[in-house]
């Protein structure tokens, strides 16, 4: 099907605000801090996109429910691994770092992907896309021990940039066991999971709370949740999904690098987190490999 110049525009803007919902995520969850505890915070999100998603996928998760039944397993772990188990680090690393750090370090997850189908699945890899690995892994190095070689050799790290990378670690592995996919629509798909994400998330909301550390939200957390639920959770996975049906996953795929840019941006202008050098090199490298990784795969056959 020929791709049109509107559709292709469409597709653009989609991707990039979908980029803009997903960097805004980091200072949200910055904001969210005073506001109520991670893990609660982890479980209001995704009973309310829950509440939403089903309203517009209910007739399809219907009619592809042969499919579904026995693939239910995978989707509950696939929901678990890729969204609840990733917000619950990613917001509780909030009360850890700052929301420069987690912007930069989650723009990682393209290169650990390339990492984790090499080690688990064997895939093949060019020794240019192991330069960009390389890069990105040190332009994390250089953001969790801010630039000071010594605390790398006495080996102490920031423990939320820690929470980040294995956040990331978890969503990239979550990406890798795509392959196994049902072949059901993208609607139903994000449904199934967020239930799945929703269904995990509750023990640890109430281990949270069992062991004292348990906040009900605020007045403020509410709005913080409404803005989380309605934009990183919902309208930028529709939009998302949208961009990839219009371009493909391929080039769909690049507008996540914006991601460490825009959600760097918006630590210093919204919550006026200072931005040093050792951000600015971390983004260069991490960017850097990423083009490098993504561009020169390795040659078939």
């Amino acid at each position: 099907m020929t791709e049109s110049r509107s559709s292709r525009m469409t597709a653009y803007l989609l991707l990039s605000f979908t980029a803009l919902c997903w960097g805004a995520n980091a200072v949200v969850a910055k904001l969210a801090v005073p506001e109520v505890s991670p893990m609660m915070l982890t479980s209001w999100r995704w009973l309310g996109v829950v509440s939403l998603v089903w309203v517009l996928a209910y007739r399809d998760v219907r009619r592809e429910w042969a499919k579904l039944r026995p693939m239910l397993g995978y989707l509950m772990a696939m929901g678990a691994l890729g969204f609840t188990a990733f917000n619950a680090l990613f917001y509780a690393a909030a009360h850890e770092t700052t929301a420069l750090n987690m912007g930069i370090i989650q723009g990682t997850i393209p290169v650990f992907v390339i990492l984790i189908a090499f080690l688990v699945y064997g895939e093949k890899v060019s020794p240019l896309q192991l330069l960009g690995v390389g890069l990105t892994l040190l332009g994390v190095v250089l953001v969790t021990v801010e630039g000071d070689l010594s605390r790398l050799l006495a080996f102490v790290f920031n423990v939320g940039d820690v929470m980040i990378i294995g956040a990331c670690l978890l969503y990239s592995g979550y990406t890798v066991w795509l392959r196994f996919k049902p072949n059901i629509s993208a609607l139903t798909w994000f449904a199934m999971l967020a239930t799945s994400a929703f269904v995990a998330s509750v023990p640890l909301a109430f281990m949270e709370w069992r062991m004292g550390f348990g906040q009900w939200p605020t007045p403020t957390a509410w709005g913080l949740l409404a803005f989380i639920v309605v934009f990183p959770s919902f309208i930028a996975q529709v939009f998302f999904i949208r961009g990839v049906e219009i371009l493909g996953p391929s080039r769909a795929g690049i507008f996540v690098n914006l991601v460490p840019i825009l959600a760097s941006a918006a630590a210093v202008l919204v919550l006026g987190e200072r931005f040093m050098w050792f951000h600015g090199g971390a983004l260069v490298l991490v960017l850097s490999g990423i083009a490098i990784a993504e561009t020169f795969l390795p040659r078939s056959g």
